[in-house]
């Protein structure tokens, strides 16, 4: 279910323009790609009574949990300081026409009037096409990212925790019924 989620998010943000980095939707529907591959191998693993199939299902699911489990914490414990490292790290490696998108998009020029970068402030708004340039009243990106990310952030850690714990409840599970003896095997085999 979680595979399928990730694959229609990703190509309904696409589709809409929310998103335009087609590396960042090939890595989120590939991941659903993933993840829809692993269930399906836990379900074949479960219908069959096939140890081996459940084993790796199980070791599998659990290594996503942990990895899944660590990216969830992150989430929700990144403070304003790291993020605002984070979008500096982020807008420096960012071409010119990815920010003059993310500026038109936002409606809003530069990301963030600091001291430290007052440089690449000054240029990136010289080089703003943004709509609000034209009434002269914008806001900086940094604020107006920085303004939804904590809840953004928030809402993803809270959502990956929950569909975290239910992996781990699935590991439990084909644990359990990895150890249940087949109902068709003969019952007076050695198993």
């Amino acid at each position: 279910m979680v595979g399928l989620l990730l694959i229609g998010v990703a190509a309904w943000g696409k589709g809409f323009g929310i998103v335009s980095s087609i590396h960042i939707i090939g890595g989120v529907i590939a991941v659903g790609v993933f993840l829809l591959l692993i269930s399906i191998v836990g379900l074949i693993g479960a219908l069959n009574h096939h140890q081996v199939m459940l084993f790796f299902y199980m070791v599998i699911l659990f290594l996503v949990f942990l990895f899944q489990f660590g990216v969830s914490c992150s989430c929700l414990a990144i403070n304003q300081g790291q993020q605002v490292k984070l979008l500096n790290a982020t807008w420096g490696l960012m071409s010119n026409e990815t920010r003059v998108g993310v500026e038109n998009k936002l409606s809003c020029c530069g990301l963030l009037n600091t001291t430290q970068s007052q440089e690449q402030f000054n240029e990136d708004v010289k080089l703003c096409q943004a709509p609000c340039k034209v009434t002269g009243l914008c806001f900086t990106c940094g604020d107006m990212m920085l303004q939804h990310a904590a809840e953004a952030l928030k809402i993803l850690g809270g959502v990956g925790l929950f569909f975290s714990f239910t992996e781990i409840l699935g590991v439990w599970l084909a644990a359990r019924y990895r150890n249940q003896k087949d109902p068709r095997a003969n019952p007076s085999a050695f198993l």
